[in-house]
C-alpha cells in the first residue's frame, strides 16, 4: 500500500520547475550511447529513448550532447554544434512527449577526457589508424594530462574559452528548437567544467583560475549563456560533482563547500536544481575511491540541499523504488535519477509505482499494455498457488 495511509507516494507525486511540470520524481539520467554519427542521431537513440519514456519516467534525458566537435568523447558521441543535428532529435522529443514523459538534454564537453575509443573496445586514448576513428586535438585549463598515459591536452586561451561558452549558448538555442523541455550542463566526472573547477586539475592563474571564484568562472558563464539561449518557462539542471574524489584522506581538492557556493551562484543565473555526482577528476580517481554503495551519492544530494535550499537530484545504484520513496520522505533530495537499472529493466518507474502501491490497475502503464496486463493480472490471482 502506498505509505501513510494511503498517501500518494512522494515518488508519484508530480513536481513542478518552473513552467513544467514532471509526472513523478523519477529520472531517468544521461546515458552515453556512442551510436551516433558525425554528432547525428539515428533509430537507435529513438528506440532507447523512447522505450524509456515508454517505461514510466517523468524526465528522459538525452545523453551528454558534445556543444563542439572536439567537445565529445568518441566518434560516436551525439552533438548540437550544427543545426542539420536538430531535426533528428525532433523524432525523439515528440515521442518521448507523447508518452507523457518531459525530454531533457544534457549539454557537455570532454575536455581532456575526450578523444577516447569506443567503450565495447578499449575506451582507451584514439591512436592514429585507430579503427575507431582518427585522434583529435584535446583540451584543458592546463596541458596537464588526464591520467598516466594520456595525451597532453592543449591548455585553452582565453580567447578559445570563450568560443566554447558562445558554443554552449547555441547549442542551448538548438535543444529548444529540437523540442526538449529540460536541459542540464555536465559539470561533474573531469569533464571539461569539472576541470576548470578542481584545483588538482586547475592551477591557471589568470582570471580563469587561481582561487575558488576564478575556477568557478566558466561554469557561471556556462549557466548565464545556456539561460539567455533557453526558454525561461523550462527547467535547467546543473550536474556537478560534489567532491573530487568522495574526500578521501590526502585529495584535497573541490569540496561540498565549494558546491554550496557555486550551487548558489548557480541558482541565481537562473539554474534550477542540481544534479549532485562525485569524482572522477582524473582518469585514475575513479579507482582510488570507495567501491560504490547503494544511494551512495545521496549524501551530496542532502548535503547541497540543507546548506542552500536548492532542489537536488539523489543518485547512486538506487534499485529499490522504497529506499527512492525514503529518500524523498527524508528531505534528502527533491529528484531520483536512475540509470543503469533502466537498462536493466526499462519499465522500472512502473515497477515501482506496483511496489509502493501507487498503481494497482495497470493504469500508468501504456494504454496499449495496461488492460491486457490487468487482465493477466486477475487470471493469475484466480489460479490455485498464484494468489
Amino acid at each position: 500500500m502506498p505509505p501513510n495511509g494511503g498517501d500518494t507516494p512522494l515518488l508519484f507525486s508530480p513536481i513542478r520547475f518552473r513552467d513544467t511540470v514532471l509526472r513523478n520524481r523519477i529520472v531517468v539520467s544521461p546515458m552515453c550511447q556512442y551510436s551516433a554519427v558525425d554528432g547525428v542521431a539515428n533509430d537507435w537513440h529513438l528506440v532507447h529513448l523512447g522505450r524509456l519514456a515508454l517505461g514510466g519516467a517523468g524526465l528522459v534525458f538525452t545523453e551528454q550532447t558534445a556543444v563542439t566537435p572536439e567537445g565529445r568523447i568518441t566518434h560516436g558521441d551525439l552533438g548540437l554544434w550544427s543545426d542539420s543535428q536538430i531535426a533528428p532529435l525532433k523524432r525523439i522529443t515528440a515521442f518521448i512527449e507523447d508518452q507523457g514523459a518531459v525530454p531533457g538534454i544534457q549539454l557537455g564537453h570532454a575536455g581532456r577526457k575526450g578523444s577516447r575509443g569506443l567503450p565495447w573496445h578499449d575506451y582507451q586514448p584514439l591512436r592514429p589508424g585507430d579503427p575507431d576513428g582518427e585522434p583529435w586535438r584535446t583540451v584543458g585549463p592546463t596541458d596537464e594530462p588526464a591520467g598516466d598515459g594520456w595525451p597532453a591536452p592543449s591548455a585553452l586561451s582565453v580567447h578559445e574559452i570563450q568560443e566554447i561558452v558562445i558554443a554552449y549558448g547555441r547549442a542551448a538555442a538548438r535543444a529548444a528548437h529540437a523540442g526538449y523541455r529540460a536541459i542540464e550542463v555536465h559539470g561533474a566526472h573531469g569533464y571539461l567544467v569539472h576541470a576548470f573547477l578542481s584545483p588538482i586539475s586547475n592551477t591557471r592563474s589568470d582570471l580563469y583560475g587561481g582561487d575558488r571564484a576564478g575556477r568557478m568562472r566558466l561554469a557561471l558563464e556556462i549557466a548565464e549563456t545556456v539561460r539567455a539561449n533557453w526558454p525561461s518557462a523550462n527547467p535547467f539542471l546543473y550536474r556537478l560533482s560534489i567532491v573530487d574524489a568522495h574526500g578521501e584522506a590526502g585529495i584535497k581538492g573541490w569540496n561540498v563547500e565549494d558546491s554550496c557556493v557555486l550551487a548558489r551562484e548557480l541558482a541565481a543565473r537562473g539554474v534550477d536544481a542540481i544534479d549532485c555526482s562525485s569524482g572522477g577528476v582524473a582518469v585514475a580517481a575513479r579507482s582510488t575511491m570507495r567501491p560504490p554503495s547503494f544511494g551512495s551519492q545521496v549524501r551530496y544530494a542532502e548535503a547541497v540541499r540543507r546548506e542552500t535550499g536548492i532542489p537536488t537530484v539523489g543518485l547512486g545504484l538506487i534499485r529499490d523504488p522504497h529506499d527512492a520513496e525514503a529518500i524523498l520522505r527524508a528531505g534528502n533530495a527533491d529528484l531520483i535519477a536512475v540509470a543503469r537499472e533502466m537498462l536493466a529493466d526499462p519499465n522500472w518507474a512502473l515497477h515501482a509505482a506496483r511496489a509502493l502501491g501507487a498503481d494497482p490497475d495497470f493504469a500508468l502503464w501504456p494504454r496499449q499494455y495496461g488492460p491486457w496486463l490487468a487482465k493477466r493480472e486477475r487470471e493469475l490471482t484466480g489460479l490455485t498457488g498464484l494468489k
